[in-house]
């Protein structure tokens, strides 16, 4: 019998293929990515909701190539597309309790993922440079769980497991010098961007009066502010420069840096409220204030390869390209709020290409074997991770991860054995629709054989393996209601699955809460394919196969058990008025 951690309380233990710390968005995607291929999965998670940074508890939306750099097209497809097209179509009211749900009932529903949340990873066992199970305390069950597992991956944002494990880890800015970084300082410090509480208000319509507590902070002026006179009139969800820790240790400072920033929050609303000249706040209620703070940066572990400023400025061509991003290196004052009093800007956004590849040897540990990492503690220099710390590049590389974990454990190597099989790697990732920049996916031997046509226009993209409109190319047949699509055979062939990829609008950016425009993405988009028929050619006549009546997906897979000399795609409606879709693939295998 396997003994208890503690006596006193109960222990129970799992032993999984992958275990994953930290439900933030790497997290999620790290896990559903493995489950997805197989692997048996555990996700340790300290919080009673999935998501981190984009719970309902912290609210912050998910930025990532799309953003900053006006690239068109450059959205994070794979998991998170999946997950946040999901969120488009059940939760119009656009409320982070219902997101928490959409991600909860994904993940801890997974008949391979064995949820467990409210649990903080305490403690590691080690057999020399491998990890042979990681415990955490269950604060709601006063449960220990132990969990052995063949690959763990941290996507705690903190790193936990670099002290439990002994993995080489760096906090703070490298030295201009040690990188050859122009943008970080002179000497290297232990200087972080720190961490923000935001708060959501709303116009009830009414007059409103405030009075903030007797501990808050006091600003008379508006230039006592970093964004002063002019800007901070947008107070509907809060301010990310409402920002401390960077100057403080960003771990074990939490708790004291919460209250301060706790205090600027009320003290601000105070201002908005009764001090600013600029008034126009009279009827609006402050309705809700994050007391989780949101960080940014903390520690960062060391693989085999650390991304640089010179990587991404680059473009990241790497071989081993397995993710990618695309927000500016955007690299806030360590003062963050307090900057003012130094007349530093809040944050600098030093400009990225978007997109550049970030390579697997960013994610997994250079001294532990089995240990891999996505999200902000992945193996980047302070000037890298200001870019790759956002949520949907951290969902690009957890996807990655678990995608790997799976292949590790499939394969029976270490995660830096995977090294050994990257382009299947490469093409596992690509199949379920992630993109990986200046790699093609390697669509099935019996689409690229077919006779491709179609009702008008050159239906040839659709197995050009792209999947998306790249640098003004569309990759993708564009059509219209009405329009067909057929790949037939040179005689009858068995089926085994058709594979869908449908057009979700790209170029748009995605609204999570309400108070985010409606010229974002508020519902699913119009180009999308609401309805469209799947017709076969069985013995020289079309008959249909699969109907799709209320679909609001991008990744559409069917199991097909059919032997068929074709098989066609008919749009019939689109989710809105949009003059044409486009298809970016068909294949089938």
């Amino acid at each position: 019998m396997l003994e208890a951690v503690d006596p006193r309380f109960p222990t129970v233990h799992h032993d999984v293929d992958l275990c994953v710390v930290g439900g933030g968005m790497a997290g999620v995607c790290a896990a559903l990515a493995a489950a997805r291929r197989g692997a048996r999965v555990a996700i340790m998670q300290d919080r009673p909701v999935f998501g981190g940074n984009a719970s309902s508890e912290c609210r912050v939306h998910i930025c990532g190539a799309d953003r900053h750099n006006h690239v068109p097209n450059m959205r994070e497809t794979g998991i998170l597309e999946e997950l946040r097209l999901e969120n488009l179509r059940r939760n119009p009211g656009r409320s982070f309790s219902v997101w928490d749900t959409i991600l909860h009932e994904r993940t801890a529903f997974h008949p391979s993922v064995t949820p467990l949340l409210n649990c903080s990873c305490l403690d590691a066992d080690m057999d020399g440079s491998r990890i042979r199970s990681v415990t955490g305390w269950q604060l709601t069950t006063q449960t220990h769980h132990v969990v052995s597992a063949k690959v763990f991956a941290d996507c705690s944002g903190d790193g936990i497991l670099a002290p439990l494990t002994g993995a080489d880890w760096r906090m703070g800015r490298e030295a201009r010098s040690e990188y050859g970084e122009s943008i970080a300082p002179e000497e290297a410090d232990d200087r972080t961007m720190g961490m923000t509480c935001l708060f959501q208000a709303r116009d009830t319509g009414v007059p409103q009066p405030y009075e903030p507590p007797p501990w808050a902070e006091v600003f008379e002026s508006c230039e006592d502010l970093p964004y002063g006179r002019g800007r901070h009139r947008w107070w509907r969800m809060g301010y990310w420069w409402v920002e401390l820790g960077g100057e403080h240790h960003s771990i074990h400072d939490t708790e004291r840096l919460r209250d301060e920033l706790l205090a600027i929050v009320f003290g601000l609303w105070d201002h908005i409220k009764n001090r600013c000249p600029e008034g126009g706040a009279e009827t609006w209620q402050l309705e809700w204030v994050q007391f989780l703070p949101a960080k940014r940066e903390s520690r960062r572990f060391v693989g085999e390869h650390v991304l640089c400023q010179g990587d991404i400025e680059a473009g990241g061509p790497f071989d081993d390209v397995v993710a990618y991003g695309g927000w500016t290196m955007d690299d806030h004052h360590p003062a963050g709020f307090r900057s003012v009093r130094v007349g530093a800007p809040a944050t600098v956004f030093h400009q990225a290409p978007s997109p550049y590849g970030i390579p697997y040897r960013t994610l997994y540990s250079r001294n532990i074997d089995n240990l891999m990492f996505a999200g902000r503690c992945a193996s980047c220099t302070h000037a890298a991770m200001s870019s790759t710390r956002v949520m949907g590049t951290a969902s690009s590389m957890g996807q990655a991860v678990g995608t790997a974990a799976a292949l590790a454990v499939e394969r029976g190597v270490a995660p830096r054995g995977v090294g050994d099989h990257m382009a299947e790697l490469q093409q596992q990732l690509l199949a379920d629709d992630a993109y990986l920049p200046g790699i093609a996916r390697q669509l099935p031997e019996l689409t690229r054989s077919a006779t491709l046509s179609a009702t008008r226009g050159d239906p040839e993209p659709v197995r050009d393996g792209v999947g998306r409109p790249v640098g003004g190319e569309l990759h993708g047949w564009e059509y219209s209601i009405g329009d067909s699509l057929e790949l037939t055979f040179d005689g009858p062939r068995e089926l085994r699955e058709i594979q869908l990829v449908l057009d979700s609008d790209l170029a748009a950016n995605i609204a999570m809460s309400y108070h985010q425009p409606d010229s974002q993405l508020t519902a699913p988009p119009s180009r999308l394919p609401r309805r469209f028929r799947l017709e076969v050619l069985r013995d020289g006549a079309w008959q249909l196969l699969h109907e799709e009546l209320d679909n609001h997906q991008r990744l559409l897979r069917y199991p097909v058990r059919e032997t068929v000399e074709g098989i066609r795609f008919v749009p019939v409606a689109l989710w809105g008025q949009a003059p044409a879709s486009t298809l970016y693939e068909m294949s089938v295998g």
